[in-house]
């Protein structure tokens, strides 16, 4: 198998590490939901050597993450855990969740599930940080997010960009506060919580 490899996860690294580094100064143990390719993972793990950094994808994407993992030596890099949102997480407790453009993947019921696991898995006082696009009362960013949410749900009609008022709704009901929502690259945000 060839390393797998994401354009946008090159693109986009450095600006959420600015975010990250400020996000988790305080946490030693972060779980990342969706490793994907597993580019991220490497980064952030090599910039935040404070960080135990648990990855965590579906198994069919086991693989290129460890290919990733292969090519550095890492102390606090963790190989991929087997985490589906339809089941129990497959981890105790961390101090904070990272997760990037999975929310517009994955259906509805599987971001409400996200928020279950959330308020079982974060330490208090933990941080969560998500990446992607979000709509604001009803509303897109951007036209490109427009078209990007239409070919969406066109291959999965219960994918989509989120309504950034719905997420931090469950934020609130797992018991986390909005501290930071950024602008970021590509028509992105964000969004940092943490639980109170």
């Amino acid at each position: 198998m060839t390393k797998p490899f994401s354009q946008a996860c090159e693109n986009n690294k450095a600006p959420i590490l600015a975010q990250l580094q400020k996000a988790f100064k305080s946490s030693r143990s972060v779980l990342e939901i969706g490793s994907g390719t597993g580019q991220h993972s490497v980064f952030f793990a090599e910039q935040l050597p404070h960080l135990q950094w648990y990855t965590s994808d579906r198994a069919i994407n086991h693989e290129g993450i460890s290919l990733w993992h292969a090519q550095v030596s890492l102390n606090n890099l963790h190989a991929p855990l087997t985490l589906d949102l339809n089941h129990d997480w497959p981890i105790d407790k961390v101090d904070a969740i990272f997760t990037a453009n999975t929310f517009h993947i994955i259906s509805w019921q599987l971001v409400e599930r996200f928020f279950d696991g959330v308020k079982r898995h974060l330490n208090n006082e933990g941080m969560l940080c998500i990446y992607g696009p979000f709509k604001y009362q009803g509303k897109f960013t951007s036209p490109s997010n427009d078209d990007f949410n239409t070919f969406l749900i066109d291959r999965d009609p219960l994918s989509g960009i989120r309504d950034f008022e719905a997420v931090e709704g469950l934020a609130k009901q797992a018991g986390l506060s909005l501290i930071s929502d950024t602008a970021m690259p590509a028509n992105n945000q964000l969004l940092i919580f943490k639980r109170q």
